[in-house]
């Protein structure tokens, strides 16, 4: 047997699309358990909208080995990344506070430093961000109800930019992360 391949998963603090995301991915580390070792890196913010949403156990449960920051340099990532230790930094769900940082190549936090460290030593990066285009998102709080929230003008140009970086790949949902993984195999 080959030895797996790593892939870190960056997580942030957006409750948008979490559930389908944390799903589609244990999905992944099954369909590809010979073939890619799965890491997890939370974000602060990330690791209080788990718990918001319930899925701290969960992820502890699926994933074998999971992160959380305590700084931009720790857990090491930006630097196992600059090494070419893993094969794509997927960062899923990413928040507009995320997105506008790595666009703006501000490295102050865990996931915007791996990012930028990836593009820097081409290392695919893969964004989902939240807020995708501008508009109206509705979104689902962790009680059921519902918020509309407005996507504006300036998230969605945070975007653009990013889909304009070089090894930077944005996509919109979930669904799309199979045909990530795919690519790679």
């Amino acid at each position: 047997m080959s030895k797996r391949r790593k892939i870190a998963w960056g997580i942030t603090g957006s409750g948008e699309k979490i559930l389908e995301t944390v799903e589609i991915m244990g999905k992944m580390k099954e369909k590809y358990k010979d073939q890619f070792d799965i890491r997890v890196y939370i974000s602060k913010s990330g690791d209080q909208v788990l718990k918001y949403y319930n899925l701290s156990n969960t992820m502890e449960t699926i994933f074998d080995k999971t992160w959380t920051e305590i700084n931009a340099n720790a857990p090491f990532l930006a630097g196992q990344i600059q090494l070419k230790k893993y094969e794509f930094l997927l960062i899923a769900p990413t928040t507009s506070n995320t997105v506008a940082k790595i666009s703006l190549r501000i490295a102050d936090t865990l996931l915007t430093n791996a990012a930028i460290m990836g593009q820097k030593t081409s290392t695919p990066i893969y964004i989902m961000p939240t807020d995708f285009r501008e508009g109206i998102v509705r979104t689902k709080l962790p009680n059921g109800h519902n918020l509309d929230i407005k996507v504006t003008k300036q998230d969605a140009d945070h975007v653009k930019n990013l889909q304009s970086m070089e090894n930077t790949f944005v996509f919109e949902n979930p669904d799309e992360i199979p045909r990530i993984f795919e690519k790679h195999v």
